[in-house]
């Protein structure tokens, strides 16, 4: 029962990632048709992290999901989603462009961006209210239903599934804007497949009912000690700094990412896509053989060490080389199969099960800023970059958009990837650390946050 859970609710995180992806592999056409510039595009991306990082919305989504449990946090989360995603693909629809529903009074305020721009950043921001949420939910669900039972390779699986959803994107996108009904096909399907995402977890939440849930901490529990005390753990601080850092240097470059390689290697928009998704494939590939490392012979700090370490190494060939992009792709590619896989199974290693959901939107909250940040960053440096480049420009041929500038600076949110990675392996090496160099085996099961060291005895035998 516990694999057929995975499968489902892995299939539900998957679609929502299909819906978050889809508008990387068309930026150029966002842009020629709706006359956005970069800037605009990026301020697109960055709002979805608007509700989990200045309204707080993931940490009280983590808090939710442990006081009124994964059923209802789960639909409400997956509700938003749907609705955001419907009403992203409604702002770039020629029903509302020539006038429909909600134009006028958009039109009527900030001149400086469209009507369209507008409605479909509500539509992000409602997504981003509901998707981070979700995800925390999924990670909690699995926790519920595999701690000390290979964790680390149910998340390897889980996230074989998830990232489906995105290498489905970057390949079909370019193919479904070509189709008869409109370019905003790719984003009416994207909305399609989230109701469905909403539908399969019902399906989930009917069965759920039968596996009790952990017993809540009672409300007087949450209270901001108990933050400050996850905050006072130097080896979550660490993992969640690492997180934004590398997060950051992955999420936001990938919406710009099929745009790059259209532009530096003249690639066709279908070409660059299905390039794009190379590296997701190879997650897909690999990433099970990371999560039964992690289960059995542990090296969570070094595997984060390495990642963060290929992450700066890919971003550094694509600004400073004109190499071809096939070997920054599978360097990314491996950097992204061995990150996820260690950081996100490390947290139930350090903080009691009933803390799991907050200790999640905690970290969730510190990936969402860099979220937020970088894509308008991107998108105003690429700009910057290209002065004098305009919508009409690209779309009649007569110019392409350099990205070196963009490229460095995910380069250098690489580098500090890699000294926070650094960090917490020294950390662990202390006698405070949680193991987390060790196999899940000889780690006691749920250890309290503020209890730190209480491994094995055979730990000072693996330390560093």
């Amino acid at each position: 029962m516990r694999w057929i859970v995975l499968i489902l609710v892995s299939v539900v995180l998957a679609l929502s990632f299909y819906a978050y992806d889809s508008l990387s592999p068309i930026k150029e056409t966002i842009q020629v048709h709706l006359n956005f510039s970069s800037t605009d595009y990026g301020l697109l991306v960055s709002v979805y992290s608007i509700p989990n990082t200045i309204l707080f919305m993931v940490i009280l989504g983590g808090v939710l999901a442990d006081r009124w449990g994964i059923r209802k946090t789960g639909l409400l989360a997956a509700l938003a989603c749907v609705l955001g995603a419907v009403i992203t693909a409604y702002g770039a629809s020629d029903i509302f462009g020539r006038g429909g529903f909600g134009h006028a009074f958009l039109g009527s305020f900030l001149p400086r961006f469209s009507a369209p721009l507008k409605m479909m950043i509500l539509g992000r921001f409602l997504f981003g209210l509901g998707a981070e949420t979700l995800n925390i939910v999924v990670l909690k669900i699995l926790v519920k239903w595999f701690k000390g039972r290979k964790m680390a390779f149910a998340f390897s699986l889980m996230t074989i599934i998830a990232r489906m959803g995105t290498a489905a994107v970057l390949i079909l996108s370019p193919v479904l804007i070509e189709a008869g009904t409109g370019w905003t096909t790719s984003l009416w399907g994207s909305a399609f497949l989230m109701l469905l995402g909403l539908l399969l977890l019902l399906v989930y939440l009917a069965f759920d009912r039968r596996m009790p849930d952990a017993p809540p901490a009672a409300a007087a529990d949450f209270q901001s000690h108990e933050i400050t005390g996850l905050l006072k753990n130097r080896s979550f601080v660490f993992i969640c700094l690492l997180c934004v850092m590398f997060y950051s240097a992955f999420f936001p470059f990938l919406s710009f990412l099929p745009d790059l390689l259209h532009n530096k290697f003249q690639l066709s928009l279908r070409l660059s896509g299905a390039l794009s998704s190379l590296m997701i494939w190879g997650t897909i590939v690999f990433i099970p053989l990371v999560g039964w490392f992690v289960d059995n012979k542990g090296k969570i700090a070094s595997l984060l060490l390495y990642g963060s370490g290929m992450l700066f190494l890919s971003h550094l060939i694509l600004a400073a080389t004109k190499v071809t992009p096939y070997l920054a792709i599978v360097v990314l590619g491996l950097a992204f199969t061995l990150v996820p896989a260690a950081l996100w199974p490390a947290v139930p290693r350090i903080v009691d099960e009933r803390r799991v959901g907050t200790a999640y939107g905690i970290m969730t909250w510190t990936q969402s800023l860099g979220i937020l940040t970088f894509p308008y960053l991107a998108g105003r440096i690429t700009d910057l970059s290209n002065p004098g480049v305009t919508s009409g420009m690209i779309r009649a041929g007569r110019a392409g958009l350099d990205y070196t500038n963009t490229s460095l600076m995910f380069a250098g949110l690489g580098i500090m990837s890699f000294v926070f990675a650094l960090m917490l392996k020294k950390e662990d090496s202390r006698k405070s650390g949680f193991g987390l160099e060790l196999p899940e085996k000889r780690i006691k099961p749920d250890v309290p946050v503020d209890r730190p060291g209480e491994v094995s005895d055979e730990r000072s035998d693996h330390a560093g």
